[in-house]
Formats: C-alpha cells, structure tokens, sequence
C-alpha cells in the first residue's frame, strides 16, 4: 500500500500532467504533445488509487473486471467513430460522467462509514453538502447530455422545444433543489435526497430542450464544464486530491470555452447556463419554403474554369466536408491550385461542424499546414479582396441573413463575411436550410455558383478538370 504523502505527491503530478495537456491542447502544433500528457497523467492517477486502496480485496478485482470491460468498449467507440458523429460522442461521454457522480454520491449516501463521513443519518455536514452538490450536478450533466445526444443525432428535433411558463418552471425547480439540500442538511431523510436527484434529472432536460442547432456547440462546452465540477465536487467527497484537480481543470476550462464561444456567437452566457435561448426554427422554415428565389446551379468544369483564372482562393470547410469525408480530396484539389501559383487560405468559424474544433482535426488528419488555416476574426476582412470562395459544406457560419434579420434565431451571430467575395462556388446536395432550420441568403446571391453534389465527389471531379 502506497502511503498517503506519496499518494499526495503523485496526485499532485498527476495534475501538473493535465495542466501541460490542457495548454497542449490549446494549439493545433502541439495537441499530440498534449494529449499524451493526459493520458500519462490519466495513467499515473489510476494507478496510484488502486496502490492506495491496500488489500486486493474481491471488490476490487470486480473493480478492475469493470474499469477493462470500460476501457475496451471505449477504445473500439474511439476506433470505430466516424468524426461526423463526434458531437454527440462527446456529449454520450460527457453524460456518463455526470452519472458516475450521482452513482457515487448515491454510494456515499446510503453507506457513509465506507467512505469514512461518520454514520446513517449522521453523516458530516461538510461531506453531505459536497455529495448533494456533485448528485444534483451530475444529474442534470446526464439529462442535460442526454437530451443534447439525442438532437445532435437526430432522434430529437433540432428545434427548440419551447412552452408557455418555461423559465419559471426552471426557476420553480432550481430553487426547489436548493431548498431541499437546505432541508437535506438538517435532517438528512433519504427522501429528500432522492427528491433532490430526481428533480436534478428533470431540470438538466428542461435546460437544454429550449435550445435551438445553432447554438448546440456552446452547450456541448458547457455540459463539458458541468461534467468537471460534478467531478470535483464528488472529488470532495471522496477526499480524491486526483478528482478535484481534473474536475476543477475540466470544469473551469469548459466554462472559459463556453464564454469565448458565446461571445463569438454574440450570445448570452448566463442565457447557456439557464437554457434561455435558441429561436424559433420551424417558422424560418415555413417563412423560407413560401418564396421559391432563383439560383444559378454549375459543374465541376465551372468551378475549375473560375479557380484557375484566380490569384486567389479561400476553402470554407463545414459539417458537410465531414459527412462526404472530403478532407483528402480538398488537400489535393489545394495542391494543384498551389502549383499554378494562386494563393489558397482556409477560414474557419468557431463553431464549423457541431463542436469547437471540428474542422480543424479533420483539416490536420489531411496534412493540411497549420499556417494556412485562419479563424474568422484573422481572415473575414480578406474576403472582399479575394477572388474565388469555395465554400464545401458549411452553412449557418456563411449566412448573411445573421447579420440582417433581428428575428432570425441566428441573429447577431459572426459569421464569414463569404458574400464579398468576387465568386462563391458552394458545394452543397441541395438547398435545404442547415442544423439552425435558416434558409441561407448566400445561395441567391449574384456572385455564388450552387454546386449540387456530394462534396466529395464534386471536389474530385474539380481536381480532375485542374489538370
């Protein structure tokens, strides 16, 4: 058995390893640097926890059977994922964590002296306060996630689900659970615990119903945070020094995103955490199918005649690069554009894909260079001076109808000024709305060629007509 000051030591490094994994993270360059930081400190915890139970007792072993059986589901998960789907992997991750600290809070509960926090119905202040916090958190992380899972993936509507009295029923409830773990504190009747983690899982939906596609990647960031400080607070309870500090990391960092991501979204942050926003889809839609405005539809020999004739091309990558897979196929349509001397960028929105991140994997999985990707604030003001747009996939980052119409649930939005452009050429199978239920204005415009086509099929035919 290892001793506590080295357990401590341990933990303690353990940390620092997430800490540089985290920092690691924050930079294309270095993401692989840092994601084996965390799985070395990932490794030590581990590690260090099983030497610090002491006896190798028979719930132990069934631990190790569960944390293999675990680890070996979530290695084929991570084998077999496509990237297309890694929005609502993080979020069916992000609510197993939530569950694992109702699960654990649960355990403390019900059996206190197995965790050393004294006895049934005497059970230290400080202790039921921490495991009340990390079930209830918890509990809303994991319906939270789970409602985010299911619209992500299409089982649930994207469309904001909204009714008369919402925010005060969430109201009713926050305060509900509040004044229970008040109570809880006080007597410490099972009753109100149970009632306090049911009523957790009942408002983590209710947050997150009310939020409409657009702003599905904000929320994915914050149940990220919940997700850490459910973990730190179990962390507590548990007197894990280990726990505590990735929560806490996993928890404020996700929390940080979120703001970033809200101020680019020109959203409200306090808006994410209370579930207070995301338009009106459905009207859009309707508004949008009873005007039919003409489009000018090309070909592969189009869009190749209108590059080769440009000094200079900027690739706008969206969700439906991802869904073709034609990461590879723009890598080599690119090359050839390089060789003829015409100078190609690529502008990517924060929230490109369904989650932050998205494009840029799949640009790094092509060998695109770092240097050539941009992020909208470093490259909307080239557009205007820019010959060609070739815009594969994306949709809600390009619409102009942000920037126009208050009534829009994608109102106020940032988005890639893609309109200036001398010539846009958007690859897209047809002229249906994107993830936020918005008609895109881009497709009408003068200066855009519709290339109706898989995108990664139309990417190839364009390379071959390169030559």
């Amino acid at each position: 058995m290892i001793s506590p000051n080295l357990s401590a030591t341990f933990y303690l490094i353990s940390g620092i390893l997430f800490i540089l994994a985290l920092r690691g993270l924050s930079s294309p360059e270095t993401s692989r640097t840092g994601n084996l930081f965390g799985i070395i400190g990932m490794l030590i915890a581990i590690i260090v926890t099983f030497l610090s139970v002491g006896n190798f007792s028979i719930s132990l072993i069934y631990v190790l059977i569960f944390l293999l059986l675990g680890g070996a589901a979530g290695a084929f998960i991570a084998f077999k994922i496509p990237m297309t789907a890694m929005p609502e992997l993080v979020a069916g991750f992000h609510s197993l964590v939530g569950l694992a600290a109702v699960f654990v809070a649960i355990a403390a509960f019900l059996d206190p002296e197995a965790f050393g926090l004294g006895l049934p119905l005497n059970i230290k202040l400080a202790s039921l306060i921490e495991m009340s916090i990390g079930a209830a958190v918890g509990a809303v992380t994991f319906s939270g996630s789970v409602i985010a899972f299911l619209k992500l993936r299409g089982i649930m509507s994207g469309s904001p689900i909204v009714f008369k009295g919402q925010h005060f029923l969430n109201l009713f409830l926050g305060l509900s659970i509040i004044v229970l773990i008040y109570f809880l504190c006080q007597t410490q009747l099972p009753t109100l615990f149970w009632t306090v983690v049911i009523l957790s899982f009942l408002i983590g939906a209710m947050l997150i119903i009310p939020i409409g596609g657009a702003d599905m990647p904000v929320v994915i960031s914050m149940l990220n945070s919940y997700s850490g400080w459910a973990a730190a607070g179990i962390g507590f309870t548990l007197e894990n020094t280990a726990l505590i500090i990735t929560g806490a990391l996993v928890g404020s960092s996700g929390a940080i995103l979120s703001y970033i991501m809200c101020k680019s979204m020109n959203r409200s942050f306090f808006n994410v955490i209370l579930g207070g926003f995301g338009g009106d889809s459905d009207s859009d839609k309707k508004e949008s199918s009873k005007e039919q405005k003409p489009v000018k539809s090309g070909n592969a020999e189009d869009a190749a005649f209108l590059m080769k004739n440009a000094a200079s091309v900027i690739i706008v990558p969206g969700y439906g690069m991802a869904v073709a897979q034609a990461q590879h196929a723009l890598k080599e349509m690119v090359d050839k554009l390089k060789k003829k001397d015409i100078k190609v960028s690529y502008a990517i929105h924060p929230v490109a894909g369904r989650m932050p991140g998205h494009m840029n994997v799949l640009l790094a999985e092509a060998n695109v260079p770092y240097d050539e990707v941009f992020e909208l604030d470093d490259i909307n003001n080239d557009f205007a001076n820019s010959d060609v747009a070739f815009v594969i996939g994306a949709n809600d980052v390009t619409n102009p109808i942000a920037k126009t119409d208050p009534k829009s649930p994608i109102f106020g939005m940032p988005v890639l000024d893609v309109e200036k452009c001398k010539s846009v050429l958007f690859v897209k199978r047809s002229l249906s709305p994107g993830y936020a239920g918005v008609d895109n204005e881009l497709f009408y415009k003068d200066n855009t060629l519709m290339l109706f086509a898989d995108a990664k099929k139309m990417t190839e035919d364009i390379v071959k007509n390169l030559d």
